[in-house]
């Protein structure tokens, strides 16, 4: 599966990605909406980021207790359930008068419900497609996922000003609810995928298959923490360029955009299985520039290329699918969603950290040279793993293991 066409043409990909798409911006206009709410509540700048990150951290705790039921549950009303939780959290929050310590709460139950959602949502996008159809799929969907977010930015800054905070909450709620229903509509009846009740203990012996092997553990390794240091340095546009952070999240995201489109549309499979490393490493490399604190420009046209880096992840996803076992594909995604937001979350606050002790733009540096350590470290103990086992030859497909024909 080669062209958008063909994409598109498949039995239940449009409204999948209709209802991400749907769901993506409503994510985005909420966070805002309630980041500036809270600010005015609190004054606080912590307060107000945690807002937007606290989902993403509380994603670890369900990574540990909720993710065998990706593959146990009913896709399409599992994921239908899900986005009308969404829609009630959101409304809720703009109930005024809501204590600050009960949107905290919504968020971090929102933000467990979300680890669920991202590995019953990609555990169904690899049933409905075909294999060699996944990073297409999924390119488009990260792809989708970067344009809303500009749009979705520019629409909730616009509909704050205008509007009010609370108004733009419900908008987002409405926007959760039409993805609700795209989703109930436009999808098929599906059963789970393996048998069984869900539970903790599941999970975590589900987490310990995945992670046992010692390819898979590096791949995973290699999604969660090179990407997420260089999140932390994306989390410090702001006070790197308080009035022209815009430009600089608007140049990454083109710079992902591209990136995308030419490693999921046109880069063949036999050279796209090299380009992990090399990716992650254009990712991180450039942000080193901002150490001499570039001029606005010069740090767009950095941060543009750097961003074309993003496209390893989705090298990086095949790789992790060819590593994992049909039945278990949901969880391994969850997992692995799960896994990247943590990251980002806990990389966005210790880049702040750092740019307190320091300034924005040597935190930022310092960021990416961790990035790029971790990087040479997951290759070089792939390298050793190929080593033990005898192989000779060959290029690095990602951290973690040499290439191999048929993934």
């Amino acid at each position: 599966m080669r062209s958008y066409s063909a994409l598109f043409g498949t039995p239940e990909f449009t409204p999948l990605f209709l209802a991400t798409a749907l769901r993506s911006a409503a994510s985005t206009i909420g966070g805002l909406a309630l980041a500036t709410l809270t600010y005015r509540a609190t004054g606080s700048p912590l307060l107000s980021a945690v807002s937007m990150f606290g989902p993403q951290l509380a994603q670890v705790v369900g990574a540990t207790t909720l993710l065998s039921a990706s593959d146990r549950l009913p896709p399409r009303a599992t994921l239908t359930g899900i986005a009308v939780a969404f829609a009630l959290g959101t409304a809720a929050m703009a109930i005024p008068g809501l204590p600050i310590a009960a949107v905290f709460a919504l968020l971090f139950l929102l933000g467990l419900i979300a680890s669920l959602g991202a590995g019953v949502g990609w555990g169904l996008l690899n049933e409905i497609l075909a294999k060699e159809g996944y990073l297409l799929g999924r390119s488009v969907f990260n792809m989708s996922n970067g344009l809303m977010q500009i749009a979705g930015f520019a629409t909730g800054g616009i509909m704050v000003a205008a509007l009010s905070p609370r108004t733009t909450l419900l908008t987002a709620a409405a926007l959760y609810l039409a993805g609700a229903l795209t989703t109930r509509l436009g999808l098929t009846r599906r059963p789970p995928r393996l048998s069984g009740r869900p539970s903790i203990a599941q999970t975590w012996r589900t987490n310990a298959q995945l992670w046992s092997d010692r390819p898979r553990r590096l791949t995973y390794l290699g999604l969660w923490i090179p990407n997420g240091l260089v999140v932390g340095v994306e989390s410090l546009y702001v006070s790197y360029a308080p009035d022209s952070a815009g430009i600089l999240f608007a140049c990454g995201a083109l710079g992902m955009l591209i990136g995308d489109v030419t490693v999921g549309r046109f880069v063949p499979p036999r050279v796209r299985r090299q380009l992990a490393v090399p990716l992650l490493l254009l990712l991180a490399v450039p942000n080193l520039l901002f150490a001499v604190g570039p001029g606005v420009w010069t740090a767009a046209v950095t941060v543009c290329v750097a961003s074309v880096g993003y496209g390893a992840s989705l090298v990086q996803q095949e790789r992790l699918m060819s590593l994992t076992p049909a039945e278990l594909s949901g969880h391994a995604l969850g997992l692995h969603s799960a896994g990247m937001l943590t990251m980002q979350g806990v990389s966005a606050a210790l880049a702040g950290t750092l740019a307190q002790l320091t300034t924005p733009g040597a935190a930022m540096a310092l960021m990416a040279t961790g990035s790029v350590c971790v990087t040479v470290g997951l290759v070089g103990a792939g390298r050793c793993e190929g080593r033990g086992r005898g192989e000779t030859g060959g290029a690095v497909s990602s951290p973690g293991e040499r290439s191999r024909s048929g993934t």
